[in-house]
């Protein structure tokens, strides 16, 4: 039997219940649409006094296309406040849980009408979470609706946060490789910059690391692409891909061992080796929609980082003309480049036909480079080691040069 509970005003939830039970009866005609509106109250009545919210939110939502498509938006919004509070009134995890898949999947199920406002509701649904799982399920069907919707704009600032998110969702690595995947797409389809891309696909790869064979080729293709994706990239000069063994799965594989050598190339290699590469497999390369002259520019840049490694500080012009394969007026144009890109900290000495080198940046950041700073730091500790201990003699030596001539004086 219902127990009616007196009010002086009618609950938000009710009220609800009440107008949306009003819209979808509206054109039945009073004779019928009253009944029918009483009816649907009474159980959500009922529903609120059992502590039933999911049965409640479920009455509500079954007219959810007509609030979409009848409602002005500042009402909808409102009415979508009052049904995403119903997840905090229940104690029920699992019940929290199905309310939350049966409100995302209202406001999702239509991403291309009034998408930004289907997002934000979904934000504040967001917002009224405790249980971090369902938190994340409600992220990703966001950034789902964005990418769908064509307004990823409002989610990409979010993404600086999500080394946060990670901590508070505490999610395994299916869940984080959906969700680093899931980024990718959204930046690479924003056209935002491709470093940032290429660093959440590297993520999704990198979470493969420590997977058997089976699960590595889950990542073939991706792997594929992220290699294309730095290659293709005319600002993109280090990234740590070859180190992933998603990657390196490729460097054995039948058709893919191709892109596996053209990374290795571009990251260890110069520009000679490059076009040895190219000759034997241009239709291999061309399969991946490669532009050769833009591979050729960027081999160009990577080659000077090459000359910079290699040398002793110095480089004269003569080897930079010879390893870009380019003119004498050509050389200054490409040194001047690499300093733009922050390849290169150096300066041109034109008189003499040489580039003095202070720095440059690594192609690539693994053991190797880790095993160099390890050395150079603890030579820098012998010398400093060193000094101290020059310095601490010498003013030994100094004090009993003095200790000696006061003596002598007195």
């Amino acid at each position: 039997m219902t127990t009616i509970v007196p009010t002086t005003e009618e609950d938000p939830a009710l009220a609800v219940a009440r107008f949306v039970s009003e819209l979808a009866w509206a054109d039945a005609g009073a004779e019928v649409a009253e009944p029918q509106v009483m009816r649907l109250c009474m159980e959500a009545q009922e529903s609120m006094v059992r502590g039933r919210w999911l049965d409640l939110a479920t009455l509500i939502l079954t007219s959810a296309d007509l609030i979409f498509a009848k409602v002005a938006d500042k009402d909808l919004e409102c009415i979508y406040t009052v049904i995403c509070n119903l997840v905090a009134k229940s104690e029920n995890p699992d019940e929290v849980s199905e309310m939350v898949k049966l409100i995302t999947g209202s406001i999702t199920q239509k991403p291309t009408e009034k998408p930004a406002l289907r997002l934000k509701i979904l934000f504040n649904l967001y917002n009224l979470l405790e249980d971090a799982y369902s938190k994340f399920y409600v992220y990703m069907k966001a950034l789902q609706l964005a990418l769908s919707g064509n307004v990823t704009e409002h989610v990409i600032p979010s993404f600086k946060k999500i080394d946060t998110f990670l901590k508070e969702w505490n999610i395994g690595v299916q869940d984080q490789r959906e969700l680093f995947y899931s980024i990718f797409n959204i930046l690479k389809e924003n056209k935002s910059s491709g470093k940032d891309s290429l660093s959440f696909l590297t993520k999704y790869l990198a979470s493969f690391s420590g997977d058997d064979a089976h699960v590595l080729a889950e990542a073939k293709d991706n792997a594929v692409l992220a290699v294309m994706e730095f290659v293709k990239a005319p600002d993109m000069f280090q990234c740590d891909l070859l180190d992933l063994p998603a990657v390196q799965q490729l460097e054995k594989d039948a058709q893919h061992s191709v892109a596996f050598e053209l990374l290795r190339i571009f990251l260890s290699d110069r520009l000679d080796t490059y076009l040895d590469f190219h000759a034997n497999h241009t239709t291999a390369l061309e399969s991946y929609g490669l532009v050769h002259e833009d591979c050729i520019a960027k081999m160009r840049m990577m080659s000077l980082v090459y000359l910079a490694a290699s040398g002793s500080g110095q480089i004269p012009y003569a080897l930079i003309k010879e390893s870009l394969q380019i003119n004498d007026d050509e050389v200054e144009y490409w040194i001047i480049k690499a300093i733009s890109a922050k390849l290169l900290d150096c300066k041109m000495n034109q008189m003499n036909q040489l580039v003095n080198v202070k720095c440059y940046t690594q192609r690539t950041f693994g053991p190797k480079q880790w095993e160099n700073i390890r050395t150079k730091l603890a030579t820098w500790r012998v010398n400093i080691s060193n000094v101290i201990s020059t310095i601490q003699a010498n003013k030994a030596a100094e004090d009993a040069a003095q200790g000696v001539q006061s003596i002598k004086v007195r």
